[in-house]
């Protein structure tokens, strides 16, 4: 993202001067990744019981209310105002001195306020997306809390020392063009290390199956919609390394989507629509990173991987017995560091002179070696910080709801409400006629009894 605007800076030497054009892009991909929260919140909501689909939306809205705040008050300026190698100052908090004029450092033709508002969003969604891990047990308030003190003290920290001015991985050379290593490793790693700290939901993993399809459908085409936004908009420019970004990223979801599903109709021998969704996610998990540095033939080795990588990831759960809901940490984590690494296999300069070339590229394990520490880095960082964090809340607040809680669901006892009217699904669970299959939420195909009654 942030090596993204240092073409735009090599091309303009002269004073920082607005540009309708960038600033036209860059405002919509702000409102493309806003709505990437929205898709989120059907992605994940699909994937529950329907007593609980309420509860699981509030999750990623609440994050759009409370790490909006934060960000205004000192989220934005403790990121990228200049300070040391790990953490930003208080210079631009309440964005005093964010006005509409260009900042040369972030985006020498857009208002710095727009390059705010943009990096605002991935502020959003990141937390949102630890909710996967925990969904169904955790208690509201104390998610509440836990994504706002996470949002400062790990995204933060990770935004300014990879994208900041005088950040410790940017100086170091590391790449990441839209959030590989601050969005995706910090938030699956986290994901991991809450979803431990919390224990598994209580019943066999038949109950868990996912009630709404459908609806996971729409939170994957809003995704990867939003996702254009994402990594095309981190170019902060309407230009051609927008373009190529776009692209690339459109190609990667679209390979991993399709091994994905190969690689599931082999081992399940059903090629499910939820396993369809889950490998494009992933593929623009593991493009995020690279989008910036990398070509169309790149996109599609990096979306054939991560389908392989993250569909064993996602595994491991039933071997190790941590119970990672949704699969945040096998996605997003490994998704992530895969991207990561990958941008030390393809990056190109050819594709972006403000980057570096990879192994592939003839620049030997330079690059390779610098993503690997980086992925080090936000590992090592966002599992230490959200185990403290997790562990000071547990033993304050506590984390998980009670049993009857569980039992009657929370869309009912934790906000008073229903996703389907009255009377409330609750409990109920929708079976289907023999023969045909539902699928618990790490997608794997289960029978299921007789016909179509809600019962």
């Amino acid at each position: 993202m942030i090596g993204s605007s240092g073409v735009a800076l090599a091309d303009d030497a002269a004073a920082p001067k607005v540009d309708t054009g960038d600033t036209a892009w860059l405002l919509a991909s702000s409102a493309l990744v806003l709505l990437m929260t929205p898709g989120l919140a059907l992605f994940y909501a699909g994937m529950v019981r329907a007593k609980n689909a309420l509860s699981v939306m509030m999750q990623s809205f609440f994050a759009m209310g409370i790490v909006t705040i934060l960000w205004v008050v000192c989220g934005y300026s403790l990121a990228f105002a200049k300070g040391n190698p790990f953490i930003g100052t208080m210079q631009w908090a309440g964005l005093n001195g964010v006005g509409l004029d260009p900042n040369a450092t972030y985006g020498a033709t857009v208002p710095h306020q727009a390059f705010m508002i943009f990096q605002m969003m991935f502020a959003i969604i990141t937390p949102a997306l630890i909710s996967g891990a925990v969904v169904e047990r955790i208690k509201f308030s104390t998610y509440a809390v836990f994504i706002s003190l996470w949002s400062l003290l790990v995204y933060v920290p990770l935004a300014h020392m990879v994208w900041g001015e005088g950040g410790y991985l940017r100086d170091l050379g590391a790449l990441d063009f839209a959030g590989g290593t601050v969005v995706h490793i910090s938030s699956g790693v986290s994901a991991l290390v809450l979803a431990i700290l919390l224990g598994k939901r209580r019943g066999s993993p038949a109950a868990f199956r996912a009630h709404n399809v459908p609806m996971i459908l729409i939170g994957t085409g809003l995704l990867w919609f939003g996702w254009f936004g994402f990594n095309a908009g981190s170019a902060i420019g309407s230009n051609g390394l927008a373009t190529s970004a776009f692209v690339v990223t459109h190609i990667a979801a679209a390979t991993a989507g399709v091994v994905w599903t190969i690689l599931e109709w082999m081992k399940h021998k059903t090629p499910s629509t939820v396993g369809f969704a889950t490998g494009a996610v992933a593929g623009l998990v593991a493009i995020t990173p690279a989008s910036g540095f990398v070509g169309p033939l790149a996109a599609i080795a990096i979306g054939a991987g991560v389908s392989v990588i993250s569909f064993g990831a996602v595994q491991l759960k039933a071997k190790f017995g941590y119970d990672d809901a949704l699969d945040v940490f096998g996605v997003h984590g490994v998704g992530g560091m895969w991207g990561a690494l990958a941008t030390g296999l393809f990056a190109s300069k050819v594709i972006n002179s403000a980057g570096a070339d990879g192994v592939f590229f003839g620049g030997g394990m330079v690059l390779l070696t610098k993503q690997l520490i980086a992925v080090g880095a936000a590992v090592g960082y966002a599992a230490i910080v959200t185990l403290i964090l997790g562990l000071a809340l547990k033993a304050v607040m506590g984390l998980s709801v009670t049993p009857a809680q569980v039992e009657e669901g929370l869309d009912s006892t934790l906000h008073g409400e229903s996703a389907y009217g009255e009377p409330a699904y609750g409990s109920a669970a929708v079976v289907f006629s023999p023969g045909m299959e539902g699928h618990v939420a790490d997608h794997t195909p289960i029978p299921v009894p007789a016909t179509g009654t809600l019962i």
